[in-house]
């Protein structure tokens, strides 16, 4: 997938993708607002010749107005495949068992796969594989830290998260990943799960952080506005780590919380990049469910 991603850029800077998805529309279901998921579905399906349809939270109601069951059923007769930004986990997985077209989560509470294959790709391009890696996440252990874990022990990287107390990854989450290391050919990557987020970053290839308080959060803001200032990626942190290190965060980023501009705009941050790559892992993950559907 991720060779693929690449051969998609590189067919595409050098002019253009060939329309490998000519005919396809893609269903684009939000419950949640989006800057990047949105923007590069919708340019991905466009590029490879399909076209894309954006369905608001109003417009379906997902579970409320209509069961998703249904909404599944009815949506598997006029599109090639769907894509689900959504609250619950659940709801995606219900959309996959009642769909018979391919069910893309765009994003749940549980985890950002797609997210996760951009950060891959970025990464990949900066040192030219992931297998040996240190790769440190810093911050709330939430559904972007889960599919970094995952993608990293399946690629080789060892893994290693700061957080503090009450805001670790979920355990399920935590077994899946270590399944995956112990699975993995070769030398096994290691998962370390740590409070202290300068014993974390040191010998650190990436460092990557995310907001404090994620869409539908927003009741704990005061609180983690108390609890996470220890956390904050700023110049002294990144200092600790390799000279080489690069700074990754999935947008939008609340500056002077988890991360200050100095950093985000500093000689260590590939934001910019990462986030464009969100449209080239796309493009494989379309191809590879919908050019054979």
């Amino acid at each position: 997938m991720l060779d693929l991603a690449v051969s998609l850029k590189q067919e595409y800077q050098a002019g253009g993708n060939s329309p490998l998805l000519k005919g396809k529309v893609l269903g684009m279901v939000f419950q949640k607002p989006s800057l990047r998921t949105r923007v590069s579905f919708d340019m991905a399906m466009r590029h490879l010749g399909g076209d894309a349809l954006y369905l608001s939270p109003s417009e379906i109601g997902l579970g409320k107005r209509e069961a998703i069951a249904d909404v599944a059923r009815v949506l598997s007769g006029y599109v090639h495949g769907i894509m689900a930004r959504v609250f619950e986990h659940d709801h995606v997985m219900q959309l996959a068992q009642w769909s018979s077209i391919p069910v893309i989560n765009g994003l749940s509470d549980y985890n950002h796969p797609c997210q996760g294959m951009a950060d891959a790709l970025t990464i990949k391009e900066n040192f030219g594989n992931l297998r040996g890696l240190n790769i440190t996440f810093i911050g709330d252990g939430n559904n972007v830290a889960v599919s970094l874990m995952h993608i990293c022990v399946t690629l080789g990287a060892n893994f290693t998260i700061a957080s503090p107390e009450g805001y670790d990854i979920n355990p399920i989450a935590i077994e899946k990943a270590r399944q995956i290391a112990s699975a993995f050919n070769g030398k096994s990557p290691s998962l370390n799960f740590l409070r202290d987020p300068h014993k974390a970053v040191r010998d650190a290839h990436v460092i990557y952080t995310d907001t404090w308080t994620s869409m539908g959060q927003e009741e704990e803001t005061k609180i983690r506005e108390k609890v996470f200032p220890p956390y904050q990626v700023n110049a002294e942190l990144v200092g600790e780590a390799r000279q080489d290190v690069i700074v990754m965060h999935c947008l939008p980023a609340h500056r002077g919380q988890e991360i200050t501009d100095e950093v985000a705009d500093g000689s260590h941050s590939v934001l910019f990049p990462q986030a464009h790559n969100r449209l080239h892992a796309q493009k494989a993950i379309l191809v590879r469910l919908l050019s054979v559907n």
